[in-house]
């Protein structure tokens, strides 16, 4: 499983209520289910990764992001998760807000764009990067707005969204030493290349 995934799962309260958003084949969504008996459903738009998701015994609707969630109630779910897909929609601050409206908390992932060998890659070769992050070409990328933390968590500032935890990882280097672990989390936006947030609007969390 995804490293992003291992580190959301510390969130998921057993036997809470989930929505996945753009669940892809509900990989994650399936062992919260085994291994910490939550229930819920998932969001995904691709039919060949819903049928597979589905073959899981998962609850899947079809169903494009940038639709918004106004099919589910306020407060129906305890977590809603998304995994480096707020990126990829049209209105990254629009979903965000309604993530919360639909759930209490709301746990997101996407790749940090500030990451060093993004910014080198540029520098030195002009080119849009390449990475396990950010594995497409320019031209055929899902990636639609691309950020980092520090932009994420201006936007939170801006919504009055409550920052509950932050995990700073780095795909390009799964067996990083203790000393890269804290620089890491010392310097974020400089050092990884994925971004773990937990936010809520309830401040009394």
């Amino acid at each position: 499983m995804r490293m992003d995934h291992q580190l959301a799962e510390r969130w998921i309260a057993p036997e809470s209520h989930v929505l996945d958003l753009g669940c892809c084949n509900g990989e994650l969504l399936a062992h919260l289910q085994q291994k910490r008996g939550v229930t819920g459903y998932g969001l995904e738009i691709d039919a060949d990764k819903i049928n597979e998701a589905i073959g899981k015994g998962l609850s899947i609707i079809e169903q494009d992001l940038n639709d918004g969630l106004a099919r589910f109630a306020d407060n129906s779910f305890d977590t809603v998760v998304m995994a480096r897909a707020l990126q990829a929609v049209k209105a990254p601050d629009l979903l965000l807000l309604d993530m919360l409206r639909v759930a209490r908390e709301a746990v997101i992932t996407f790749p940090n764009f500030a990451h060093w060998q993004n910014r080198l890659h540029l520098g030195l070769k002009g080119l849009m990067p390449v990475s396990e992050a950010l594995p497409y070409e320019w031209y055929n990328t899902p990636n639609i707005h691309l950020c980092t933390f520090k932009d994420f968590e201006k936007l939170c500032a801006q919504h009055d969204i409550h920052i509950i935890s932050r995990f700073a990882v780095s795909d390009s280097d799964k067996g990083h030493s203790p000393l890269m672990a804290t620089l890491i989390r010392q310097a974020p936006n400089l050092l990884a290349d994925v971004a773990i947030y937990r936010v809520t609007k309830h401040k009394s969390i």
